[in-house]
């Protein structure tokens, strides 16, 4: 099979090392330059991806699309897809809940095969290897698969239905991200009434529990931009299976209180329990 041209939606972390995972077995990878921001720009240079102007372009000269944003624009994003009448393989590996990527699909075919997916793990970096985990038509997950051979990013199959693999990234989302909310709950908490090193004490005797990784804090109010509308889209997973969303929406709204220190990579567990502990 010749090598394709893969378009990325969008060069986000997670999107621009996916993404330069694919340029091993593609002919070009290529990203839409409007409307972006300059750190999305340097973060694309750095991982070699090649720029066009307009999504146009990049729909026009791309026979994948890997559509990676966050979740409140997937919807958004696939619509301008349709809208130009895209034709190749679409891959929705957005953490959105199974319902929505049926809509996307209804919306994107004919013209275009959607393979949904979801990817789980961190971004391809170093030694960090994320499966992303597909269903969809078997001719166009299998075209994924020969994209990331040999590659960072392993890719695992979990058949033709769409929303299973939405459903498996949302199921571990979960349980993933709410632990982590836990976490700086306790911790903050303990803290509170001058007992946290003493938890910590506790927790470094269950090595494997996330309490015993408090570090991980000030890395979890970062991600909180991204991490609660993920919740969110589980806990709609988890009402529509008629099992309770609640605790999911409470560790949304608590991820909430980090809204104002979005990627910032020099923020201490001090500063995130600070802003924890202010409504």
């Amino acid at each position: 099979m010749d090598q394709p041209t893969v378009g990325i939606l969008h060069p986000g972390s997670m999107g621009a090392a996916v993404a330069a995972c694919a340029a091993a077995n593609a002919a070009a990878v290529l990203w839409c330059e409007a409307g972006r921001s300059s750190v999305s720009a340097a973060r694309a240079e750095q991982f070699g991806l090649t720029p066009v102007s307009t999504l146009s372009a990049l729909l026009d000269c791309s026979d994948i699309v890997i559509s990676l944003c966050p979740p409140s624009a997937a919807e958004y994003l696939a619509r301008d897809v349709a809208r130009h009448g895209f034709a190749g393989v679409y891959v929705e590996a957005n953490a959105i809940n199974p319902e929505r990527a049926q809509r996307i699909t209804a919306l994107l075919e004919p013209d275009a095969t959607v393979v949904d997916g979801g990817v789980v793990g961190s971004p391809p970096i170093g030694s960090k290897t994320p499966s992303l985990y597909m269903s969809g038509p078997n001719a166009a997950t299998e075209r994924i698969e020969a994209l990331f051979a040999g590659t960072a990013v392993r890719t695992v199959v979990l058949g033709t239905e769409v929303g299973k693999a939405s459903a498996l990234k949302l199921a571990y989302t979960s349980f993933q991200k709410t632990s982590r909310v836990l976490v700086a709950l306790a911790v903050g908490m303990a803290r509170e009434h001058g007992v946290d090193q003493e938890l910590l004490e506790v927790a470094s005797k269950r090595t494997d529990s996330y309490l015993s990784e408090p570090q991980y804090i000030a890395k979890t109010a970062a991600r909180a931009w991204r991490w609660g509308p993920e919740l969110e889209e589980a806990a709609d997973t988890l009402a529509a299976a008629g099992l309770p969303p609640e605790l999911l929406r409470a560790a949304a709204s608590t991820l909430a209180r980090w809204h104002d220190v979005q990627d910032n990579g020099e923020l201490t567990l001090t500063d995130a329990l600070d802003r924890l502990a202010q409504p």
